[in-house]
Formats: structure tokens, C-alpha cells, sequence
């Protein structure tokens, strides 16, 4: 090939041929005119193959790919590392004592959302990943209106990157704050006979409690604004079946305000149950007889003073309707820019309503049993003899709220794992958020040290530190409403953290074909406190203390352990014990919505441990250090576990999806749905639906045989493929400063096709690629466009937040909700059918 090229260039060098004279000159045009033909060809060649590989670029991109422009190939070097030793460096990075100065940073401070010290915050935690990940910080704020061309091109450009970036999209939703708020009881002249003090007592042995008292006062987020007056009437939890049972009983809730506690189900929906039946307002508090045995009443000193409740602390909280749709009230299913068009909200009360404490609960109780508050501790519609005035008065605008977004780019282009927590506190949040963002600052120390020894990941890796979440799940709902078909295309799990630590036991939810991953990470990670167990264990886990429980809170509780034991003995497969995710926070859109494999997990409190004070002022730093984590050892396993499933979503040449688990799972989805029939006493036949998951079993253990092969034919071929290539593998035009499609066209034009081992490693990798879509594309198949009936935000006809729970999840719920709430088993049948039609769509996507 060189001695061709150096005729040719003898021929074309007019010096070389001067000696041939004159006479030579007829011979030089004739070459001339024949070289300018040859180039004119040549040129119409080029641009023939030029719009062909274009052509084949666009539309088949995968598939022409070549070896110089495959990830395969790129990570070459990657692919040969021990994943074992970036594990153990990762392993090595977290710490109590970086944890514990992060937490004094970020949990001695309020920082609600929308406010100036959440901006502050987010502009922190920007630095903090543009200094872990090597990102210079440009010369102007990289603070982006969301929907501008900035915030747009930030994600959507993800899969361009060469470098880390990090920014902060803005959003702007509708959200309200306090303004005055008041609870009476009037005489029967109208008199005011008694004020309740809405503020908690801020004791000073908390210092920041007490310094920051009044900072945020109590209130619900979102509530509606007004002031009313009516009979107090106990409601109890507030949950469907209270109030049904009190109308079952004769009572009356019409123009009453309902006295409700915490707990079982979302607090909105508490609000909405009240709504529904006519009641004028709602008040919800916290019950001390659902904080186990560490209470008073059992010698406990109250918080500060000792363990259990401080009577004075206040629960806020937002009520929207989560169950209904998560959000921005105003812009449902569209992201909320600032000149969004806006609805008035659907998912929002009518009514107003206020959080209370135990101490004012109590004399309310008083004055609806004529004497001691737990005589009124029935469901049978009694009102109180006087009336109560609440006054809940409002600001409600639109308000600006902050993402913090980081971005890693990896080798795998069109593949990201999302890592997100919320930033945003109704107070100073020790435990809610700061327990996890304290976990999140660990993991970015941890995946900094990780680039800092040269490793680059091999898929996308995207961080989030979401806002506004307290309000409605509101950052991370605007923004997977912003970018849904990136989400879809892209993404390939989300792992969520809220709060890390708030008690003894580990807990941890997710989707079915997670679980495994889930469960071999944790038997992975030390337990906390325990060197000789691991943190799989400390599922079982319980507080330091003891005592007699609440009658009717024990028999809640053993009828929920009774009810898991049900389930686990009915399965035909191996039992993990990892629950469906409901709702309640920032994995909502990414899974009921887009269809996203999701996981979240934390430790959470017993009825042995001190109770938490959730959303209340005394969510404080001290009782995090006193109670929740003295050592901070729990968040140190929290961000280990979550550090070690994100290394292996994101580095695992096969995604470590179960699709298999996830299948035989349904089974015991349609399992429980006949047994709520039968238990109604209803025939409907499901005999179409169990068929249907059968096909779908079947499928995905043939998709298991197929990515074990393609994982193993890469190895394979990797082991043949030269190590002097690992280095330089991509090639010289993969340091041109040019966009990268010109570099894949010029590649394709000028570059020669692999052979041997290295064509086949291409193929291996391509087929790896095909296979890991597939695994993608199994949550992503229960994602129905027409949603669930009656809330159609919600797509996921696999799990939802129970329409009348918000938090706990239902599986299969278009039919579970048919059968339980509408009492209908034809429309049950009709829902199993579209579930059914999903299935056997999903079996086609998924069949190799």
C-alpha cells in the first residue's frame, strides 16, 4: 500500500517530472484531465457513502456501530478491573465522624421549602458535588428557569458529556405558608373559653429547638384557608372504615370539624374522608398511644428530659391527596414553569384544617367525653356539647423551589441510574431529610474517591437533590414531568433515600426485581452496631427500651405480622420480604408513573424506641445524636448498602434486574386479590389474568438463559481481546473537538470494520445491550397510558398508593380497588383484562 501511494505522488509531483521537458506537456494535461475525473468519482463516492453511513448512523445506531465508537470498547479497561476492589474502596470512604459534622451542617437550621435558607442549601450541596467531582465551578451561577433552553439541555445532554456537571433547575409551583391560625372552645354565648397554644414549648435543653421555636409555625401544607366553627367529633385515625362506622352508627359529620390522629393512612386523605362526608374542618394530632411502650404513662420522662413524647410537639405536614396525584396542585402532568398554565388543583382540601399536639388533643377529648379524655375514644359519631372555633389563614402563590442535579457521565450512553433525596425540611429535619442527605453526602465522598483512582462508571450516573418534597413529592414530580421520554428511554433504575435514621430497625421497599440485589448488597454490609451480623439482619432489629404496650396497638400490630406471615407461607418461591413501594416520597413518578425499577430503604423506629417526632421542631440535631444514632453508624450502613446497589446497577455488564422474581411475584399479586373476593364473598373469574402471568414467567426465564449467555460471551471475548488496545481503544478522532455524531459519521466512513476477535466482542457487546433493554423494559411494561380509573396520574397497574392509604402500597390495584371499594366484580374481571392485555404485550417485548 505505500508503494502505491508513493507512485501516485511521484506522478502528481510536477518537480519530479520537469526533466521530461516540453514535450511532455500533451501527456501531463491528458493525466491531468483523467485525475480530476478519478477525483470528481472519488468525491461522489465519498458523499454516496457519506449519506449512506449517515443514513445507517440515524437510524440503526446500535447496530453500526463499529468497534471504534462501542462502549464495549471504550471500556475496555473498565471491564478488566475488579469490581471487587472498587467496592472495597467505596467501602472504605463513609464515616461516623464525616457524617456527624455534615449533620451539625445541615440539621441545625431550618430550611423549608422556598424559603431563602433552602436556596442557600441547595447552592451548598451544589458545591458539594462540583468539589467530589472535579467540576470546575463556572463563572455565573449555574442556576436554570425551568423549561429554558439551559435547564433543558442540562439533562438532556447527559448522554453528551465527557465531564461531570452539576446545576440547579428552578421550579415554580404553587405552595402556601402560614399566616394566623387559632383553635377555641366557645361558651354557649360565644365566648372564648379556651385558647389552644399552637406552638410547641421550644425547651431550651434543645438549644436549636429552642432557638428556632417559631421559625416555622404549625401548619398543614397546602390547607385551605378559612375559619369555621362547629362541634368537635372523634374520628380516629380517619381512615375510610372510621368514618364509615360512624356513619354506620347514626353519626353525622355535616358541618362538625373531625378530631383525628396520625397514623395508618396519609394525612391529606384524613382531610379528604372528612371533606367527603360534610365536616367543616379537620384537626389531626399525635397519639400517645401509638408511640409503643415509651411513654409516659409507662415512666417515661418526656423529650428532652428523657425518651418519649414531648406533649407540646406538633406534626406539619402537607395534606394534598397524594393518592389522587403527587405535584404541583396546579400543573398536573406537566412540569411547573413559570408561566405554566394552571388548573385550580384537584389534589388539594377545600376545608381548612390544623396539626395539633397531644396536650391540646387531649382537652379536646375532654370536651367531647364530658370528662375523661379516653372515654371519648369511640367511633359512634358523639359530638362535644360546646362548639370550636379554628381559624387556618394562608398565603398560597406560587413559589420558587431548587433541584440540585449533578451528572456523571459513563460509558454507556443511553443508560443512567438516578440517586436522589429530598433536601427540604418542614423544620430543621434531623432525621427528615437530614438523615439522608447525611447518607447522600457520604456516598459522593465515596463515589469521588472512586474517580479520583481513575475509575469511570459504566453507565450515566445522575444525582438529585430534590426540593419541596414535604409539600407533595413536589421537585422530583415537576421534574419527571419535565423529561418524561428522556426518563423512559434513559433511565434504568432510581434509588431513593429520605430518612436514614429514626430508630433501630432497617427497612427497606422496592420493586420486585430489585430484591435480590437488595438483599445480597445488605448481607454485604456490616450491621451497625453488631460486627457479627450483617445489615440483612438488623430487619429484625428493636429499640433499647421496654414496657406495656397500648391493647389496641398491640392488636394492630400482630395482625400485620400475622398478615405478612399469610403471605410469605402462600408463596411457591423464595420469600424476601421486601415490600412494594406505595407512596410518600421522591420514587413516586420515577415508578407509578414512568415505570422506573425503584428501591428506598432507612431505619426506622420500633414500638421499643424512643418516638420520633416527626416534622416537629423537636426532629432536632440532639435527638438525632441522643436517640436515632448516637454513633452514626446508621447512616454510615445506609450509604454503604446504597453505594454498593448504585456500583452494581451501574458497573454490572447485566443490569442486576430479577425479571423472574418480579413474575412470580404477580402470583401472589392475583393471590391476594382472590382472597379479598372471597372474603366479600364475590365470584370473579381471573383465570385469563393467571394465564396470562404464566406466559410471562415463562418468557422471562428465557430471557434469564439469554443475558447469562451474553454476559458470559463478553467475558469471554474480553479475555481474547489484546490489553495493549485498553488504552487506545476508542481511537485518534475520539480526541477531536468535534461533536460526537461527526465523529461516529467519520468513523464510519474512513474507519475499517473489526475483525476478528474484536468484531465478535462488538457483536457480544451489542447483544448484552439488547438483553439489559429488555430487563429495562419489564417495569416499564406495566405502565398504562389511560392510568388507574378516577386518578389517572397514576400508570403502574402492577402497584400504587392505595387510594384510601397514600403511604402503603396495593398491588394490582385497578382490580384490588374494584373489588373493595366498588364492590363490583364485573368491573374487577374488566381490570384484570387490561392487566392481562399489559402482560401478554410486555411477554412479546420481553421473548427472545
Amino acid at each position: 500500500m505505500s508503494e502505491k501511494r508513493e507512485e501516485k505522488i511521484f506522478l502528481l509531483d510536477p518537480e519530479a517530472q520537469s526533466g521530461h521537458g516540453a514535450a511532455k506537456e500533451p501527456v501531463r494535461k491528458a493525466v491531468s484531465q483523467h485525475l480530476k475525473v478519478l477525483v470528481r468519482i472519488y468525491a461522489v463516492y465519498l458523499a454516496c457513502q457519506t449519506l449512506y453511513h449517515a443514513f445507517c448512523l440515524s437510524f440503526f445506531p446500535e447496530e453500526y456501530t463499529d468497534g471504534r465508537t462501542s462502549w464495549a470498547m471504550a471500556a475496555l479497561g473498565q471491564l478488566r478491573k475488579s469490581r471487587a476492589d472498587n467496592e472495597a474502596l467505596y467501602l472504605s470512604i463513609p464515616d461516623p465522624a464525616s457524617a456527624l459534622l455534615a449533620s451539625r451542617e445541615y440539621a441545625t437550621h431550618p430550611h423549608i421549602a422556598g424559603s431563602i435558607e433552602d436556596y442557600t442549601d441547595a447552592t451548598v450541596i451544589l458545591k458539594l458535588f462540583q468539589d467530589n467531582f472535579g467540576i470546575v465551578p463556572p463563572p455565573e451561577l449555574p442556576l436554570y428557569p425551568a423549561g429554558s433552553e439551559a435547564s433543558r439541555s442540562a439533562t438532556l445532554n447527559v448522554n453528551k458529556l465527557h465531564s461531570p456537571a452539576a446545576w440547579i433547575d428552578v421550579y415554580y409551583p404553587v405552595m402556601n405558608t402560614p399566616l394566623d391560625r387559632s383553635l377555641e372552645i366557645l361558651s354557649t354565648d360565644g365566648n372564648v373559653e379556651w385558647a389552644a397554644d399552637l406552638e410547641e414549648d421550644g425547651d431550651p435543653r434543645d438549644p436549636e429547638a429552642a432557638e428556632y421555636r417559631t421559625a416555622v409555625p404549625t401548619f398543614h401544607g397546602l390547607s385551605a384557608d378559612g375559619d369555621v366553627v362547629g362541634e368537635v367529633v372523634y374520628v380516629n385515625y380517619g381512615r375510610k372504615e372510621d368514618y364509615d362506622e360512624i356513619i354506620a352508627k347514626g353519626g353525622n359529620l355535616t358541618g362538625k370539624i373531625a378530631l383525628a390522629r396520625y397514623g395508618e393512612v396519609f394525612r391529606g386523605l384524613k382531610i379528604k374522608g372528612a371533606e367527603d362526608r360534610g365536616a367543616a374542618g379537620v384537626l389531626i394530632y399525635s397519639d400517645p398511644r401509638d408511640d409503643g411502650a415509651v411513654t409516659v404513662a409507662n415512666g417515661y420522662e418526656p423529650y428532652p428530659a428523657g425518651p418519649a413524647r414531648n406533649p407540646t410537639a406538633v406534626q406539619r405536614g402537607s395534606v394534598q391527596y397524594l393518592s389522587f396525584y403527587p405535584g404541583d396542585p396546579t400543573t398536573p402532568g406537566l412540569p411547573a414553569y413559570e408561566n405554566a398554565t394552571r388548573t385550580e388543583g384537584g389534589n388539594i382540601p377545600k376545608i381548612p384544617s390544623l396539626p395539633i399536639s397531644w396536650s391540646n388533643a387531649e382537652r379536646l377529648l375532654e370536651e367531647i367525653a364530658g370528662g375523661d379524655a379516653r372515654a371519648a375514644f369511640v367511633l359512634d359519631g358523639r359530638a362535644s356539647a360546646k362548639k370550636i372555633k379554628l381559624v387556618n389563614h394562608v398565603n398560597t402563590r406560587v413559589m420558587p423551589i431548587w433541584n440540585t442535579m449533578a451528572a456523571i457521565p459513563g460509558h454507556i450512553k443511553n443508560e443512567t441510574v438516578i440517586i436522589g433525596c429530598h433536601r427540604d425540611a418542614w423544620v430543621m429535619g434531623g432525621a427528615d431529610p437530614t438523615s439522608g442527605t447525611v447518607s447522600i453526602h457520604e456516598v459522593v465522598r465515596g463515589i469521588s474517591a472512586l474517580l479520583k483512582s481513575g475509575w469511570k462508571p459504566l453507565r450515566n450516573v445522575v444525582f438529585a437533590s430534590w426540593d419541596a418534597e414535604e409539600y407533595g413529592l413536589i421537585g422530583s414530580t415537576e421534574w419527571a414531568e419535565d423529561f418524561p421520554e428522556w426518563i423512559q428511554e434513559q433511565v434504568v433504575s432510581y434509588i431513593n433515600l429520605d430518612v436514614s435514621s429514626a430508630g433501630s430497625r432497617w427497612g427497606v421497599g422496592g420493586s420486585p426485581s430489585l430484591a435480590h440485589l437488595i438483599r445480597d448488597a445488605a448481607l454485604t454490609v456490616p450491621h451497625p452496631t453488631d460486627p457479627s451480623r450483617t445489615l440483612w439482619e438488623a430487619r429484625g432489629d428493636s429499640g433499647p427500651f421496654d414496657g406495656a404496650l397500648d391493647a389496641e396497638f398491640a392488636e394492630m400490630s400482630q395482625k400485620k405480622k400475622e398478615k405478612a406471615q399469610i403471605r410469605a407461607s402462600r408463596q411457591g418461591k423464595e420469600e424476601l420480604g421486601i415490600p412494594a413501594l406505595g407512596s410518600g416520597s421522591d420514587f413516586t413518578p420515577f415508578l407509578q408513573r414512568l415505570g422506573v425499577a425503584s428501591l428506598d430503604q432507612g431505619f426506622g423506629g420500633t414500638p421499643y424506641d424512643a418516638p420520633y417526632h416527626y416534622h416537629s421542631i423537636y426532629d432536632s440535631q440532639l435527638w438525632q445524636e441522643t436517640y436515632a444514632d448516637p454513633g452514626f453508624v446508621r447512616h454510615v450502613a445506609v450509604s454503604k448498602h446504597l453505594g454498593l446497589v448504585a456500583l452494581r446497577l451501574v458497573d454490572s455488564i447485566i443490569l442486576p434486574l430479577n425479571t423472574t422474581h418480579y413474575a412470580l411475584e404477580l402470583d401472589d399479586y392475583l393471590d391476594q386479590v382472590e382472597h379479598v373476593a372471597a372474603s366479600l364473598q364475590t365470584f370473579a373469574d381471573f383465570t385469563g389474568l393467571r394465564r396470562s402471568i404464566r406466559r410471562l414467567q415463562r418468557a422471562s426465564r428465557a430471557l434469564d438463559e439469554e443475558k447469562d449467555e451474553a454476559g458470559r460471551k463478553l467475558q469471554e471475548l474480553l479475555d481474547k481481546i489484546p490489553r495493549s488496545l485498553d488504552e487506545d481503544a476508542p481511537g485518534v478522532l475520539s480526541a477531536l473537538p468535534v461533536p460526537e455524531w461527526l465523529k461516529r459519521l467519520l468513523e464510519a466512513v474512513f474507519g475499517h470494520a473489526p475483525k476478528g476477535p474484536i468484531a465478535r466482542f462488538v457483536k457480544a457487546a451489542l447483544r448484552v445491550q439488547k438483553a439489559n433493554a429488555k430487563l429495562v423494559a419489564f417495569e416499564r411494561g406495566f405502565i398504562h397510558e389511560d392510568g388507574l380509573e378516577g386518578r389517572e396520574w397514576y400508570r403502574h397497574l402492577g402497584v400504587a398508593p392505595g387510594r384510601w392509604l397514600g403511604y402503603g402500597a396495593t398491588t394490582l390495584p385497578s382490580v384490588t380497588e374494584a373489588l373493595t371499594f366498588e364492590r363490583n366484580a364485573t368491573q374487577a374481571e374488566l381490570e384484570a383484562g387490561r392487566v392481562a392485555a399489559l402482560l401478554d404485550k410486555l411477554t412479546e417485548t420481553i421473548r427472545v
